[in-house]
């Protein structure tokens, strides 16, 4: 299993030349093996759910004899990288709002529910500002406060979706003192203190990398709505029936106690949002 991550721009060209890359040239390895290679399949994952996908890849590689390629980044980001490659199996963006967003360009095909993402206020560990879960914080001009930006990943439209919902979307973004592409760059300025107060996806906190130095504060759902992940099979797919497993095996007991670990709450936890 290959894992594909770099900064924004420089990974949405190395995503098109390796997916591209992916119908022609092996490289030495390959081309001096005895055997023939196996087939790659291509996953478009959003960071936040980089973890437990990449946790079942490992599993379904032996069952569907592939190596599976995790190319990872924003949810929108991602989108435009396997609309102009025209390669790649699975799309997994960090809301349903994107296959809503894109249906109507028939890029998205068979799809199925694995489980939702809601997103949480983050702070250094210990909440050393002892702050809460006022929403309104987020304007404090004494906070140093970081959001995502809604033109480039799933946390940032849902920010501005929950920001425009309390009346306070321009007062965040005035206050903000940079808007971030994803949840990576997020979580990083806590971790390297350049940031009090950020609005994130939840399960990120939960990273191994991440949560000696982060604490979450959760809103309450009438203001922080659990958001449906949707699996999306692609419909350029050279190996549909291979991302169809794939797809059943992440909604199966075993693929949703991998979710469940990894911080995102059960498909089945929640009534139908």
């Amino acid at each position: 299993m290959k894992d594909y991550a770099d900064s924004p721009l420089i990974r949405f060209f190395l995503v098109v030349v390796m997916i591209i890359s992916l119908s022609g040239c092996s490289d030495e390895k390959t081309a001096t093996a005895t055997l023939a290679p196996k087939p790659q399949m291509l996953v478009y994952c959003g960071i936040t759910m980089v973890n437990p996908i990449k946790e079942i890849a490992a599993l379904m590689e032996k069952e569907l004899d592939v190596e599976i390629i995790i190319t990872q980044g924003g949810s929108e980001d991602l989108y435009q990288s396997l609309r102009i490659a025209a390669k790649g199996d699975l799309y997994l963006p960090g809301s349903a709002s994107y296959r809503q967003r894109h249906q109507h360009e028939g890029l998205l095909g068979d799809y199925i529910h694995v489980g939702y993402n809601k997103a949480a206020l983050f702070v250094a560990k210990g909440n050393p500002l002892n702050l809460t879960n006022d929403i309104h914080q987020l304007h404090d001009e004494n906070l140093r406060v970081m959001v995502g930006d809604p033109d480039s990943g799933s946390i940032g439209r849902e920010t501005f979706k929950i920001l425009e919902k309390a009346g306070i979307a321009e007062k965040v973004r005035h206050n903000a003192i940079h808007l971030s592409t994803d949840s990576r760059a997020l979580n990083y300025s806590i971790k390297e203190n350049k940031a009090d107060l950020i609005l994130n996806w939840r399960a990120t906190a939960f990273f191994k990398d991440n949560r000696e130095f982060i604490d979450v504060i959760d809103l309450p759902d009438d203001i922080a709505v659990p958001k449906k992940l949707e699996l999306n099979m692609l419909t350029f797919s050279q190996y549909p029936e291979k991302a169809r497993r794939f797809m059943a095996f992440s909604a199966s007991e075993q693929g949703q106690a991998i979710f469940r670990k990894h911080g995102f709450i059960d498909k089945d936890s929640l009534k139908d949002i």
